[in-house]
């Protein structure tokens, strides 16, 4: 089996994986105050970024969602870092020059601390209209001639999930259902704004939705799941799927907990349908999330490395959406275990190639990230990079490459 010419190879590299934290960021004041690990410099990308991207390009990728930091370009309300923009553009035009068709991601978990602590942030209707709106024309003018397309917001129910209910990113909320459900309703509403916005220049706009295959949880394998666990099973795949995929269907998004909130020609904001998978999760009926498979050992993120959830993410979305274009914006493994990652590349590449051959719309597939970082809270759990530190290629880095070159998938 081998994929369409035009299939869409490429990789994700956020912000905090590239350069680390930025310091005015919210979570550059979480490094300050001892919260977590410096992160600077990442895995040293703002200086051998000629060289990475050279990389990418020989190994097969052609493209690339780079995060332009919005903590980095607008440190402080209202000013703009001339060296910083200069940078960016220096380095989409050397992308550019590499073949790499590079996808400008405006939010992808870090946001400036004016924004976040002084103006309240997303949730603040007023600062979402007017701060984010400001700040995605000004992207759209800055770097819109560079770019190949757009990711509005990486991930948005995974950034407020991590902000409000498990307390791992700044605000560092816990259990707080009530605010997770409104900076869920904004995060949505904010990612439709900019991506309308963005299509008035005329380039292509993706979503990135983080989408989890959720199961009732089990007490033992042997016994089926309890109703209250089917019940809150429900609940939460109707926040983090349903509601989604609802607004982008019907122009309505409803929350669990929040009033209907009519969002005009959501339909139409996204030019791809594109969706990051990570794992799948298991619910307990009091709401605890588990990994899933429950049978399975858990990986070096605490979560089951699980390629199969990726085809039912995929059945799932071509099912809602039979006529959209797919693309899946993210995939990747926090592991030390090479074998591993490559036998997880590989199913997954199984995966995308029998969704291909069976008529589903799937335009490429990313992986996320490619470089590993350094150090610090950028490093994370195990390792994700199919590239070392050192930018040596991984096994899967070159089992990638053959595929992507037009070589047979191997079974």
């Amino acid at each position: 089996m081998t994929f369409p010419d035009e299939f869409w190879w490429g990789a994700g590299m956020p912000s905090v994986i590239t350069e680390g934290a930025a310091p005015t960021s919210d979570l550059g004041a979480w490094e300050r105050e001892g919260r977590l690990p410096t992160s600077e410099p990442g895995n040293g990308f703002a200086s051998a970024f000629a060289d990475d991207l050279g990389l990418l390009a020989v190994h097969g990728f052609g493209h690339l969602r780079l995060t332009l930091d919005w903590a980095r370009l607008e440190p402080t309300n209202g000013h703009h870092d001339a060296e910083a923009i200069e940078h960016l553009r220096l380095v989409l035009g050397v992308a550019r020059d590499a073949g790499l068709s590079v996808w400008g991601c405006l939010h992808d978990g870090p946001l400036p601390g004016w924004f976040a602590h002084d103006e309240r942030g997303f949730r603040d209707e007023r600062s979402r209209r007017y701060f984010w709106a400001r700040h995605v024309e000004f992207v759209g003018e800055a770097f819109g001639d560079l770019v190949h397309g757009w990711v509005p917001v990486h991930e948005p129910s995974r950034w407020a999930m991590q902000g409000w209910l498990d307390g791992s990113r700044p605000p560092g909320g816990r259990d707080d259902s009530e605010a997770f459900a409104a900076s869920l309703e904004a995060i949505h509403l904010a990612t439709v704004e900019a991506a309308l916005r963005l299509r008035g220049g005329g380039r292509p706009v993706a979503s990135s939705h983080w989408l989890v295959p959720v199961f009732p949880a089990r007490l033992d394998p042997g016994s089926p799941p309890t109703a209250d666990a089917e019940a809150m099973a429900s609940v939460v795949d109707e926040t983090l799927r349903r509601s989604w995929l609802r607004m982008i269907e019907e122009q309505t998004l409803v929350v669990p907990g929040r009033a209907p909130v009519e969002v005009p020609r959501a339909r139409e904001a996204f030019d791809v349908i594109g969706f990051s998978y990570r794992h799948a999760l298991a619910v307990r009926g009091d709401g605890a999330l588990l990994p899933y498979p429950q049978t399975l050992a858990v990986g070096a993120d605490g979560q089951v490395a699980w390629a199969e959830g990726l085809a039912v993410v995929l059945h799932q979305l071509a099912d809602a959406l039979p006529e959209r274009d797919l693309l899946v914006t993210g995939l990747g493994l926090a592991t030390d275990d090479e074998a591993r990652r490559e036998d997880h590349l590989r199913e997954a590449l199984a995966i995308a190639s029998e969704a291909v051959d069976d008529g589903m719309k799937l335009r490429g597939l990313w992986w996320d990230s490619p470089i590993d970082a350094r150090s610090g809270a950028s490093a994370g759990p195990g390792r994700r990079g199919l590239f070392g530190e050192n930018r040596d290629p991984r096994p899967a880095a070159l089992l990638l490459a053959k595929v992507a070159e037009g070589g047979p998938l191997p079974t």
